[in-house]
């Protein structure tokens, strides 16, 4: 009885090569995704805490807003989505002071999900006017002094929830706090120089409070907080009259809310709209904030720009 051997060939040089090539590129891959398995995930309520929290988290933290980018974040409306996305998240970054009011309903729903207050340890500005009198007013990372206090609170909680990267934190948490340090600076000499007759920042709403404290501006506005009924006919003339007694030489409106009445406020006391504002959300990455230290820039230069520039 005869058998036949077949004769075992090695493979050829090349092919060999490929072989280890794409054995190693396998390797890698499963390595990747079991990194990014592992990674904490967490949520913001909005772009701009997504921002921050990616400073310091670097690339060490999944991190997500809930919003997107342009979307208003006060009356917003969660989906199903988010409440799915959310359950999975190992914590929840907001930003408190009122400004999500949505989100305590929203919380409910989750378990076991912790939550962070960024706006910890911030002495809040209280609201004047309307139907908010006395209630703080939420825009507190409007002030890059705030802006370090947020800084921090992320930096603690983030080291809490993931220690074996706490020297990334602590780190990313430093360089990031630097940068804002030098833009309270900027910022600080480039509207001191504003004349003193031009020194009134006239908005939609009431978003400015710190950036006028910190900064030595007067601030008027149509409503204090965004809500569904805005731009009320006696919102509009009170506003109008302010701008009339003080020669304001140019208003502006928030980029998520229609700037209407602010334009009509602009025609009636005979000033000049100077466009569009930044506060409760960051543009995304083609647009012109895409980041929070960005925001902060361009609002001044706007600012700038139409207080200087309309006389």
């Amino acid at each position: 009885m005869s058998s036949t051997f077949r004769e075992i060939r090695p493979l050829p040089p090349k092919l060999a090569t490929w072989s280890v090539i794409c054995l190693a590129l396998l390797a890698a891959t499963a390595s990747a995704q079991t990194a990014s398995s592992s990674k904490k995930t967490v949520l913001t309520t909005f772009t701009i805490l997504a921002d921050m929290v990616k400073n310091v988290a670097g690339d060490k933290v999944n991190v997500v807003s809930i919003t997107k980018p342009g979307a208003e974040i006060h009356g917003y409306q969660p989906t199903p989505s988010d409440l799915v996305r959310a359950t999975k998240a190992d914590l929840i970054f907001d930003n408190g002071l009122n400004l999500e009011l949505w989100f305590e309903r929203f919380q409910r729903n989750l378990k076991g999900v912790p939550r962070i207050t960024l706006t910890q340890n911030i002495k809040p500005v209280n609201i004047a006017g309307d139907a908010y009198r006395g209630k703080p007013n939420p825009h507190a990372w409007m002030s890059p002094r705030n802006g370090l206090i947020y800084v921090e609170n992320i930096r603690r909680a983030l080291v809490k929830l993931d220690p074996n990267n706490a020297a990334t934190f602590n780190a990313n948490a430093k360089a990031y706090s630097a940068k804002l340090a030098v833009l309270d600076k900027t910022l600080k000499t480039q509207l001191a120089t504003l004349p003193t007759g031009t020194r009134t920042l006239v908005t939609c709403e009431g978003a400015f409070s710190y950036l006028t404290r910190d900064y030595g501006l007067r601030e008027a506005y149509l409503w204090p907080v965004n809500a569904e009924s805005q731009g009320t006919p006696r919102q509009v003339q009170g506003v109008i009259d302010t701008v009339r007694k003080l020669k304001v030489p140019t208003v502006f409106c928030e980029s998520t809310v229609s700037p209407g009445a602010m334009e009509q406020v602009a025609r009636e006391a005979d000033t000049k709209f100077g466009g569009l504002l930044y506060v409760d959300s960051l543009s995304d990455a083609r647009g012109p904030v895409p980041t929070y230290l960005k925001l902060l820039q361009h609002d001044v230069d706007t600012i700038l720009r139409g207080l200087k520039g309309a006389k």
